[in-house]
Formats: C-alpha cells, sequence, structure tokens
C-alpha cells in the first residue's frame, strides 16, 4: 500500500486540501478542538466531534453549521477502551472509516508533585497518553483492515520536550506521547497510516487569557522569542499539512508551533 503527495492541477504545488475525507477530532469542545475542526471543515473534510459530554458538542457543531454541514456528533471517553470501540462504531454507521484522527483529548493540572495523588496522577496520564493510545489503536485496526489509509495526529505539547514546575504528569504523558508517536509510525507504516505529532507552544484560549494577562503571565510571554503567544489559527496550517497527503512522506514526525519557545535559553 502506497501514499502519494496530491498536487493542485493549477500550480502543481502540493495541496493542503482534506476533500473526501473523514476527520475525527477528540476533545472537541475546548479551544484547540473548536479551531482544529473549523479548519479541517473549510479544507474539505468531514468532521466528527467527539468529547464526554455531548451538550457542548452540539453547540460545537451549531456554531459551525455555517462553514458546512458535514459536522457529526459522538459522545467518546478517550480512556475507556469500550466507550471508544463503540464510539467508532458509531462513526462508521453513520459517516464512515475516519482516516483522519485528531487526538486533542488532554487534561492537565497544576500541583507539586509531593502534593499528587496517585489519583491525580492517573487522571492526567490516562487521558492524555493511553487515550491517545487507545483512540489511535482503534483507528488504526480499521483502517489496516479496510486496507485504507489514514493520518493519525498526535497533540503533544512543548512540555514533552521541556519541563516546567509543578506540571509532572502532564510533561511526562506529553513526553510519552512523543514516543509513542514515533513507535506507532514505525509498526504501522506497511500499512498506509501515518502517524504524527503535532506539539504547541502557549497557545491563548478562554482558559488562561485571564491567567496571560496577569503580571507572571506577561513574564512568561516575554521569555517567547516572538513575544506573543501563539493563537489557534497559527495550528491550522501545520495540522492542515499533517491531515492532507501533501505530508504524504512525513511519518514519525513532531511539528513544533511554539514561536521559538523551545529555542529560549534556560
Amino acid at each position: 500500500m502506497t501514499t502519494t503527495t496530491t498536487l493542485d492541477n493549477q500550480n502543481d504545488q502540493p495541496s493542503l486540501r482534506v476533500d473526501g475525507k473523514i476527520a475525527l477530532i477528540t476533545g472537541a469542545a475546548g479551544g484547540l478542538g473548536s479551531a482544529f475542526a473549523e479548519a479541517l471543515l473549510r479544507a474539505g473534510a468531514s468532521v466528527v466531534l467527539s468529547g464526554r459530554r455531548r451538550e457542548p458538542l452540539e453547540a460545537l457543531k451549531s456554531s459551525l453549521s455555517s462553514i458546512s454541514p458535514r459536522i457529526h456528533v459522538v459522545t467518546m471517553d478517550v480512556t475507556d477502551e469500550a466507550s471508544v470501540s463503540g464510539a467508532f462504531d458509531t462513526i462508521a454507521d453513520d459517516v464512515g472509516i475516519a482516516d483522519v484522527v485528531v487526538s486533542n483529548a488532554g487534561v492537565a493540572t497544576s500541583q507539586k508533585s509531593l502534593d499528587l495523588t496517585g489519583q491525580d496522577w492517573d487522571r492526567v496520564v490516562d487521558t492524555n497518553l493511553k487515550g491517545c493510545w487507545l483512540v489511535c489503536n482503534e483507528a488504526a485496526r480499521r483502517l489496516s483492515s479496510a486496507s485504507r489509509n489514514g493520518s493519525l495526529i498526535m497533540i503533544s505539547s512543548i512540555l514533552g520536550h521541556r519541563v516546567a514546575g509543578n506540571v509532572a504528569p502532564y510533561a511526562a504523558a506529553k513526553a510519552g506521547v512523543e514516543q509513542l508517536t514515533r513507535a506507532l509510525a514505525l509498526e504501522w507504516a506497511r500499512h498506509g497510516i501515518r502517524v504524527n505529532a503535532l506539539a504547541p507552544g502557549y497557545v491563548e484560549t478562554d482558559l488562561n487569557r485571564e491567567f496571560f494577562a496577569s503580571e507572571p503571565g506577561l513574564q512568561m510571554i516575554r521569555r517567547i522569542p516572538q513575544r506573543r503567544l501563539g493563537q489557534p489559527a497559527d495550528l491550522s496550517g501545520p495540522l492542515l499539512l499533517l491531515a492532507s497527503e501533501s505530508s504524504g512522506y512525513m511519518t514519525g514526525s513532531t511539528l513544533v508551533v511554539d514561536g521559538g519557545h523551545l529555542q529560549s535559553s534556560l
């Protein structure tokens, strides 16, 4: 099985279009998830929004309906194997086999490690790491059984490459996501399934906007070489590159989108 690069007929350049693809986004109701959904819809995909609670997913579907009617909703708990399998059954019945998967569901905690409980650790690591594995494994099983190519995109973080204070389980989980990306890319390349990661730096969302307006937040922004926070739209191009056939010869790679933050001095 081979994957080929699609070229634009007008100017013979690689295209970031994803027409005809079915894209599943986990954790879709969050700030990044909604931006990913909009980008994929505008690029031509049918989009499946997933999360644990249906109400915010339906609200997002309604807000995006003016862009395209190709939006579907399914509930899924990424930490529960039966929930993941059942959600993929629903997707297959309603839409078809998802050939683009954006594994975006995640949670974080801001606590000193000495104050964490085992339950705190499990909540963060199970969602951010085990959840990625369960979702991508299920997607890959169905793609390989149908002899279909696919692109699986793990949402990692610059905290998978460097660390900050009070985020031990999150940093450990995201480092695991980086290695999981490489391991699955190696295993599944022969099936025509590509696995890559997208690692954002600090991106402004409704959840962190108040913090980044505070003095500690402003100090953090000043340590970013570009001296600004990322915006969800800054991730659209890299996401579409990984989702489209223009990245057909990429697997096991991580695209870092952080304003140069990883290059800043310690």
